[in-house]
């Protein structure tokens, strides 16, 4: 097995634990603020982990955007023009990888600034908010197509 293929797959099967760490994650928080419970190393292990997963996600997702045929290769082959008018190229090239970055983005917004406040409350909402929308942009650009066949 050749080195993309190794990362191709690291990158679907990290995939699942993301969307499972960050799912846990932001129902935990979720319970915990409507719960009003104490915010405890159990709860930063939580979140903390499932940041840990998103950025390992993100560095194989990075490699193979420059090493796949379907990401800046695609952009020579192609050209913006086609890539743009075709929604499955435009998904694996485009959207796919800005939106999951965006996603990522907010995640570590949340992590970085429910360590900077003070109130279990307000570090539940941190989380819950933002690992909540990072989870759903994750949903929303995976290629189910390619997951599925």
């Amino acid at each position: 097995m050749d080195t993309y293929k190794i990362i191709l797959e690291a990158h679907s099967g990290i995939a699942y634990v993301v969307l499972f760490t960050i799912g846990v994650a932001a129902i935990n928080s979720l319970i915990g603020l409507s719960a009003k419970n104490e915010f405890k190393p159990k709860d930063r292990r939580i979140a903390l982990f499932g940041l840990i997963a998103a950025h390992l996600q993100f560095v194989f997702g990075l490699i193979l955007y420059f090493v796949s045929p379907k990401g800046v290769a695609l952009f020579k082959q192609a050209g913006m023009k086609e890539i743009m008018g075709n929604s499955e190229l435009r998904m694996m090239a485009v959207e796919h990888p800005l939106v999951n970055i965006l996603a990522i983005v907010l995640i570590t917004i949340g992590w970085s600034t429910h360590k900077r406040i003070e109130g279990s409350d307000k570090k539940f909402k941190k989380i819950a908010i933002f690992y909540s929308l990072g989870f759903l942009l994750l949903v929303s650009r995976i290629p189910w197509n390619v997951w599925f066949s």
